[in-house]
């Protein structure tokens, strides 16, 4: 009875109503930096950052939830393909396509260029950095930037069962070794920030503590849930003076504090994803949406606000009906 109990209360949390709120401020940085508009500069102030290491947080969550309770291996890997590869898949697909509209190079051209089947071949397999552009697109700049956390993602989903394999559901030294692990990747993402390498630190190892920080947040759930209020007090202190000293200790695994303190407090919120979950779709679509506004000169010509509210709607469009039409099925 009382593991019911924990189960019910482990069930009830506001991870959709997060991961949309992530979507948002991620899709209103991207819109500051990709719009090329003065009067949208200020959306740059947006913290892309902490969302996207946020994501990682809820991923660390759920995913270490999900190998536990999966049957075998296999259905775990299964389902966890099945909810990103087939819309990653087809983001890539329909941007190989469909921006051939809006390239400088006529369309003939366009596929006879071997660059559009390296980008559809090194994206499909989440390589994006060996062909992040297509000829005569957006300028020959990053098609989707934001794509890069999908392959970290991936090499996630591939260590929650090397380390239940190395230290067991219930071995004593899996949580110490995963906190030794946390220190290790944080020697990584400072190292490389202090060097000026801000796009190596973000990288795996260096995303992996934030992963581990909700990892953790689940092992320790029922004494997270008992102590939530004290640490998040001391969660927001912590992360401040991590900022003062401009170097990142602490703060991954107090941002997951404050990411899971958020996910299992306001109530009211436990029902914001009982009509779909379009995070997934809104996250992989925004990038590519903003730069075909910006490369029609949308924003250039017409009122910005406006037109980046349209972008919004349009985007939202998009990511309800790619969930519907298409992730659903796969689920």
């Amino acid at each position: 009875m009382q593991k019911e109990t924990e189960m019910q209360s482990i069930t009830k949390n506001n991870f959709d109503f997060i991961r949309v709120l992530l979507a948002f401020i991620v899709f209103v940085g991207h819109l500051g930096a990709l719009s090329d508009s003065k009067q949208l500069e200020f959306l740059t102030h947006s913290p892309v950052e902490v969302a996207v290491f946020s994501f990682f947080i809820v991923s660390g969550f759920l995913i270490a939830r999900s190998y536990e309770r999966s049957s075998s291996l296999k259905s775990y890997v299964k389902k966890r393909i099945s909810r990103i590869v087939p819309a990653y898949l087809l983001v890539v697909f329909l941007c190989t396509v469909l921006l051939s509209l809006v390239s400088t190079l006529p369309l003939s051209d366009y596929f006879e260029n071997p660059q559009v089947y390296k980008y559809f071949f090194w994206n499909s397999i989440f390589m994006n950095f060996m062909a992040p552009s297509l000829p005569g697109v957006f300028g020959n700049e990053a098609v989707n930037g934001a794509l890069w956390t999908l392959k970290i993602e991936m090499c996630f989903y591939f260590v929650v069962p090397l380390i239940f394999l190395l230290f067991g559901k219930n071995n004593k030294y899996r949580n110490i070794s995963l906190i030794i692990l946390y220190f290790l990747s944080l020697v990584f993402l400072n190292y490389f920030e202090m060097a000026g390498k801000i796009s190596i630190s973000k990288q795996l190892p260096g995303s992996l503590c934030y992963f581990i920080g909700g990892m953790l947040g689940y092992f320790y759930f029922d004494q997270f849930i008992k102590y939530k209020n004290t640490l998040l007090i001391i969660a927001i202190i912590t992360v401040w003076i991590d900022l003062i000293l401009h170097i990142k200790l602490f703060s991954p695994i107090m941002i997951s504090i404050i990411v899971l303190y958020i996910a299992y407090s306001f109530k009211f919120l436990n029902n914001f994803g009982k009509y779909g979950d379009f995070t997934y779709g809104i996250y992989i679509f925004h990038f590519p949406t903003i730069r075909v506004f910006a490369t029609l000169g949308l924003f250039a010509n017409y009122n910005p606000f406006f037109m980046s509210f349209l972008c919004m709607l349009v985007v939202i469009g998009v990511g309800i009906a790619s969930w519907h039409l298409y992730e659903k099925k796969f689920l």
